[in-house]
């Protein structure tokens, strides 16, 4: 299931950044960590995601650096600057806030009924 457009405004720019705040990542390795971690709920392709990249760069969000890959080939890697960082502590406590009004509305299971597995008790 693919999460309809606006949806994916949302929650693309932050999921980017959140898998960047793990590591340094290139445009290809984002496009599968985001579907193979989402479960393909947030699968892109890079038409997508370059211009995400490219937004996230310019507002000084996420740097990028040629480095050579094992196969000698030069890769863009993606990094999450000291912005990137307070902006996504912002947008993981809007999230939050966002969950648990949909929890409270029924929308979403309450977060303390689920249990590790992401089954509900």
């Amino acid at each position: 299931m693919k999460l309809e457009r606006e949806l994916m405004r949302g929650a693309g720019p932050t999921a980017v950044l959140k898998l960047l705040s793990t590591q340094s990542m290139y445009g290809y390795q984002l496009v599968e960590a985001l579907a193979k971690q989402s479960n393909g709920v947030l699968a892109m392709g890079q038409s997508t995601l370059y211009p995400m990249l490219y937004n996230l760069e310019a507002k000084g969000l996420i740097e990028a650096e040629w480095q050579a890959a094992p196969n000698g080939r030069d890769r863009k890697y993606y990094n999450l600057t000291g912005k990137g960082k307070k902006k996504l502590k912002a947008d993981l406590e809007a999230w939050k806030k966002l969950t648990g009004a949909m929890s409270s509305l029924g929308i979403l299971p309450d977060p303390a009924t689920i249990s590790e597995s992401g089954a509900t008790a």
